[in-house]
């Protein structure tokens, strides 16, 4: 007996389960995976360094311990540096005492004395309170000069816990954890850096083995857009400490490199880092500078550098290289954080990007790069489909303009417009969509393209015309389309005379109606040329049976069959249509106005699809 294969809810709930012991691993295993993750953040941000040491001819060992004593190298230069700033400027405080005073002062006598005031009453009236409660001790006198023999019974007694200093060997103790994880950290890089194409190729063998490709194609677009991404927001993190540091030194504020150095270093954290960086300086200029006009000027400068680095230089740098979207950027931030703590925060971004890369490449795991990616989701056609179905006329509109601004109106209808009336149509034959919704969607499509049209048409000069004339022109011109079944089909036949009207062509389209109201004002129009509208699917029978009534009406008309969306292969629809069906078969608005540029109407005919039609719809 064949083993049944368990169903999708299980599939499911095993895929749940799974996630949830992942997580339970990654909080329970921080301990390794901290130090293991922070050393692959450096070797990323490392290994560009080492393979251009490589390409002049520096073999691998010394290429690694060069660059790695550079970069620890670099590191304790700035943690000395820092270290003495901020040892210069606790040692400087006591001397800005009396502005401090003289500035809480101004706090409490001038701009807060509402708040003090109303915080004293509120104090006062609490003490009443709680003096009045049952079995609460008054205070009849203040405790300090009085000995312990006065003291009456039940009188609570104050207690003081005084903290000894701490010793030499507990503030050394105190630093032998993070130590050790900076040399747990420093020995994983090197090893990483070492062995890196024997752990790709190890990890490839594990995971990938029998999907090589595809795991060498996940792992150089992990490691291009995370050693991308660190590098630049390396370079600009640096820039901005730099720009900080020199502002605050021209401002006056002392110590600014150390203030410019906690800026960039404070930089790499996600969201808090720049706000608690941009308090220090703020904090120290109220204690240190006179008045205010230069705390506000640093207040200023730090919010102008932020917005101008946030919204207009990281974007633009490296905005499109991690792939995730700012909302999965703050989801992810928050989600790290809980599971392993700052450092989970500082790690955030890059972690999400693997997820994201791993999404995009299995398609067992696609929905995290849908979830966590900054890609669309949804493509025009399906946005505006939507959007449709919702009624969000306005919200529909926006989809169209927003393709429009980088695309053609033809280019809109062929590849907007018709897939996603056709996926009404699709839907409306599945019984997914009533009657009275596709023809709503219709309808307001109609009314969305005429305004659109008339928004982008040139201003003409008025002719000559009179309003009796063009009455008569309005279904005696040249094109006459004419839909097939559905309002799909006069939509679309719509939009083909909006594009003819743009040439200056004649054109016009006849509403749906009947069968025999639709052939009587066809024939009333005399055209020269007749286009079918019929959208696919389930539009060739109709597209079938209109040709042939058309023929009956008008034997000698050029014949134009719109299969619009038509995807498969041409020379079997000429089989399906028949040698009845004379005319030429386009299924396209673009290939409809090529046809038409090509049509003679001095020469009526009655022949076939050419062989120039059939390829044109081949290609398609």
């Amino acid at each position: 007996m064949s083993q049944r294969r368990p169903s999708s809810e299980i599939a499911q709930l095993y895929g749940l389960i799974a996630g949830i012991a992942v997580v339970v691993a990654l909080y329970f295993a921080r301990a390794v995976l901290v130090p293991f993750a922070l050393a692959m953040l450096l070797s990323f941000l490392l290994t560009p360094l080492v393979k251009q040491l490589q390409r002049f001819r520096l073999p691998r060992v010394p290429a690694v311990i060069l660059v790695v004593f550079v970069a620890v190298a670099s590191a304790v230069f700035v943690g000395v540096v820092v270290t003495n700033q901020l040892v210069d400027v606790t040692t400087q405080l006591p001397t800005y005492r009396a502005n401090i005073r003289k500035k809480l002062t101004f706090l409490h006598n001038g701009a807060s004395i509402g708040v003090v005031k109303a915080t004293e009453a509120v104090t006062e009236l609490g003490s009443e309170v709680v003096e009045t409660l049952p079995g609460t001790p008054r205070q009849t006198a203040p405790l300090s000069g009085r000995s312990s023999t006065h003291l009456k019974a039940g009188e609570p007694v104050e207690v003081r816990v005084i903290q000894t200093p701490s010793s030499s060997v507990e503030v050394l103790l105190s630093l032998i954890a993070p130590l050790g994880i900076a040399g747990v950290v420093l020995v994983f890089t090197i090893f990483i850096l070492l062995r890196l194409e024997d752990l790709r190729n190890r990890f490839i063998r594990l995971v990938g083995h029998n999907h090589i490709t595809l795991m060498t194609q996940a792992l150089d677009d992990a490691s291009r857009r995370i050693s991308t991404y660190l590098l630049l927001q390396f370079v600009v993190n640096s820039v901005y400490g730099t720009v900080i540091g020199l502002g605050l030194h021209f401002i006056g504020l002392p110590n600014a490199l150390l203030w410019g150095v906690i800026a960039a270093v404070f930089r790499f954290v996600p969201y808090i880092g720049s706000p608690i960086a941009a308090f220090l300086p703020i904090a120290l200029s109220m204690a240190v500078l006179d008045g205010w006009t230069k705390s506000l000027m640093i207040l200023g400068f730090f919010l102008v550098i932020e917005i101008a680095v946030g919204n207009f230089v990281e974007p633009m740098l490296y905005g499109s290289k991690t792939g995730i979207s700012s909302l999965a950027i703050l989801v992810a931030a928050i989600f790290w954080t809980l599971l392993w703590g700052p450092i989970g925060l500082v790690l955030s971004t890059p972690l999400t990007v693997c997820l994201v890369v791993v999404g995009r490449h299995v398609p067992q795991l696609e929905f995290l790069h849908v979830l966590l990616g900054d890609e669309p989701v949804l493509t025009p056609e399906l946005r505006f489909y939507q959007r449709m179905l919702a009624s969000d006329l306005q919200e529909a509109r926006q989809v169209l303009e927003q393709y429009l601004q980088s695309s053609s109106l033809l280019e809109l209808y062929d590849s907007v417009v018709i897939p996603a009336l056709s996926m009404a149509q699709r839907d409306r034959q599945q019984n997914d969509l009533d009657e009275a919704a596709a023809e709503a969607i219709y309808q307001n499509t109609r009314e969305l393209l005429d305004e659109l049209n008339e928004e982008r048409l040139e201003p003409r000069q008025p002719d000559s015309v009179s309003a009796e004339q063009k009455a008569i022109v309005s279904y005696g011109g040249k094109i006459v389309c004419i839909p097939s079944r559905t309002g799909a089909d006069e939509t679309i036949a719509t939009m083909l005379v909006h594009l003819l009207e743009r040439e200056g062509r004649q054109a016009a389209c006849i509403p749906l109606r009947s069968q025999v109201e639709m052939m009587t004002q066809l024939a009333e129009a005399r055209p020269d040329v007749v286009v079918v509208s019929a959208l696919q699917p389930f539009g060739l029978a109709h597209a079938k049976r209109s040709v042939a009534q058309v023929r009956t009406r008008l034997s000698n008309e050029r014949l134009i069959i719109g299969l619009w969306n038509f995807t498969g292969d041409g020379e079997g629809l000429l089989v399906r249509l028949g040698s009845q069906v004379q005319g030429a078969v386009v299924p396209s608005l673009a290939t409809a106005l090529k046809e038409l540029k090509q049509t003679n109407l001095d020469q009526p005919t009655n022949e076939g699809p050419s062989l120039c039609d059939r390829e044109a719809i081949a290609l398609h």
